[in-house]
């Protein structure tokens, strides 16, 4: 089977949507800090991971609490990528004894959702005053720290690796792999993540990539928003000629300042488009290996 690898890299637009450890009463954004002193606040690639398996549609791997001395809970030993395509997707480590285990890394590979825009400080002001009321009493007071901003992120796949599993001479047939890719690329259209009461939508509104015959993800660095602009310049600056062809864009019509400028120079699409595209990519490649 030829190596190919997919990669895209996607941008959409949440607010406040992972929390870390806290300070007292204060809720902490989870955030990274540049060389310029600004802080951005960023989504885990295990929040993004969550989200996915959860919303995938897909029945989970069982697990279990195995250890001695120290419980460490991780999947069964009877779940396999045949049933469970988490497990294809993501990978596992079994551990049998402190000295041996069985791995199998993640096909699917995701990075950090990273703020375009910098944490500035805003707070929000928390009561339940209601319920206080209710009873005379003074209510508890709490803050939580707020962000709105544009989120980019990237996925990798590793085409050729999907449904095979040597650990247990495991290998899906081609049907199935398109199956679980397609609906893995479904999911993504369509993801979002519940948090605080609500549910923030992670639907891409800009998003390119394709599928390709080395496994980089390709546009990781070079997807930036500035000024409520897709950089596209930056983009087209980092394509190679010969993956050129192989590339594909999609963007929502007028959220950007600039979708005119995206859709002249990189022959941007609908976003539905798009999907329908990769994965007509991707069954392409499994019936022809």
């Amino acid at each position: 089977m030829l190596a190919k690898g997919l990669t895209m890299t996607i941008v959409f637009e949440a607010e406040s949507a992972n929390y870390g450890e806290g300070i007292g009463n204060v809720a902490t954004l989870k955030k990274l800090s540049r060389g310029n002193g600004n802080q951005y606040t960023y989504i885990s690639r295990q929040a993004i991971r969550y989200n996915i398996v959860d919303q995938l549609g897909e029945e989970k791997a069982s697990v279990e609490a195995s250890g001695k001395s120290k419980k460490v809970i991780q999947f069964s030993s009877d779940s396999t990528i045949l049933d469970y395509p988490e497990l294809d997707f993501f990978g596992y480590m079994k551990t049998k004894d402190e000295k041996m285990a069985t791995r199998r890394s993640a096909i699917v590979r995701l990075s950090n959702a990273i703020s375009t825009e910098n944490f500035k400080g805003d707070l929000d002001f928390l009561t339940n005053i209601g319920l206080a009321n209710r009873i005379n009493e003074f209510p508890n007071i709490a803050q939580a720290e707020i962000h709105k901003s544009y989120y980019v992120y990237t996925l990798a796949i590793d085409l050729d690796q999907i449904g095979i599993d040597k650990n247990y001479d495991i290998e899906l047939p081609k049907e199935e792999k398109t199956r679980r890719i397609e609906k893995l690329l479904d999911t993504i259209a369509f993801l979002y993540r519940d948090i605080r009461g609500r549910r923030e939508n992670l639907s891409p509104l800009f998003i390119i990539g394709g599928v390709y015959d080395v496994k980089n993800p390709i546009f990781e660095n070079l997807v930036k928003v500035k000024n409520n602009k897709i950089l596209v310049e930056d983009i087209i600056s980092g394509i190679f000629e010969n993956m050129k062809k192989d590339t594909m864009c999609g963007v929502v019509d007028g959220k950007f300042d600039n979708t005119s400028e995206i859709k002249n120079n990189l022959n941007a699409l609908t976003i539905p488009k798009f999907f329908e595209n990769l994965k007509e990519k991707v069954r392409d490649y499994y019936e022809s290996n």
